[in-house]
């Protein structure tokens, strides 16, 4: 049985960011070191393990059955680590190392990454990473920080902190309203060309709530699909067809008139927007500083 005095406990990072990067020349240049020096600290933790946990090729390297197990307790060892050492910073008032933060595409564009240059330039000693991605990012196996997550939460274990809210508006181009008129009644919007997000579960489907209180549903026919936010609102300015956007995204261009709110009496029910993170044994003052300045943000942004 091999013990823990083997055991170099120093190749866990190196190791962790082998398989996260996916690659010992990508966690190379994660690390800042040599190829060969981390291609010799996995062979050495192999060894000291006496176990194989990655299968290396030319490009790439795979997680064994027995590398995936050692990652994800490597990877508890070390955010441990990280948040005892982020504990003890608070007391310095400086805020040190990485905060990895996951996002959706469009709200880490449009809200989210204008405060993180403002917050790292209040704390320069803070190195910042943004995963955007319009899915379900695991806080834990992909070494995340804190996550922001629209609408309902699912049922997990992690910590949640409401930082604001949404609602979506169906939306078109000035060119698009031209040359198709601008309906007055849901049933004549729901005829009109509609340019939806494929990665949604119901893409044409968009429920509305009134400013009387009334509830219905619209269902559109399949038009132009795209896969993230982002390219949704490009189509539609290009005069694509109707949209159904969030206020977050498209509310500038609303103001400046690049896009028209159609049959504005109706937008989605309300919906929250929560800052999530897992639950430590210690405070963690990177995320809270974090949390904080995004609410800042939101309250001199008119949320």
């Amino acid at each position: 049985m091999t013990s823990l005095s083997a055991v170099n406990l120093n190749r866990l990072v190196v190791f962790a960011a082998v398989v996260e990067a996916g690659s010992l020349t990508a966690a190379a240049d994660r690390l800042g070191v040599a190829k060969t020096m981390v291609s010799t600290h996995m062979q050495r933790l192999e060894a000291e393990v006496g176990a194989t946990l990655l299968v290396r090729t030319t490009r790439r390297v795979s997680v064994t059955e027995a590398g995936r197990t050692f990652y994800e307790a490597s990877r508890q060892i070390l955010s441990a680590t990280e948040q005892a050492i982020s504990a003890l910073a608070q007391e310095s008032g400086v805020l040190r190392g990485t905060l990895r933060i996951a996002t959706p595409i469009d709200y880490g564009a449009s809200v989210v990454a204008p405060m993180l240059v403002a917050l790292q330039q209040r704390h320069p000693e803070l190195k910042v990473e943004l995963v955007s991605a319009d899915r379900q990012v695991d806080l834990v196996a992909e070494a995340v920080d804190v996550a922001i997550r629209l609408g309902r939460l699912a049922d997990s274990s992690h910590r949640a902190v409401k930082i604001g809210g949404f609602v979506k508006w169906l939306v078109a181009s000035p060119a698009f309203v031209a040359r198709w008129g601008k309906p007055t009644t849901l049933e004549a919007v729901a005829k009109l060309p509609f340019v939806g997000m494929s990665a949604l579960q119901k893409p044409l489907v968009a429920p509305l709530e009134s400013t009387r209180g009334g509830k219905r549903t619209v269902r559109f026919s399949a038009g132009f699909l795209a896969d993230t936010a982002p390219t949704c609102r490009a189509a539609t300015l290009a005069g694509g067809g109707v949209a159904y956007l969030t206020n977050f995204s498209i509310g500038e261009d609303v103001e400046a008139g690049r896009l028209v709110r159609l049959l504005p009496a109706w937008s989605s029910p309300p919906a929250g927007i929560h800052a999530i993170f897992p639950s430590a044994r210690y405070p963690v003052p990177k995320v809270r500083v974090f949390i904080d300045a995004l609410k800042a943000h939101l309250e001199a942004n008119g949320g």
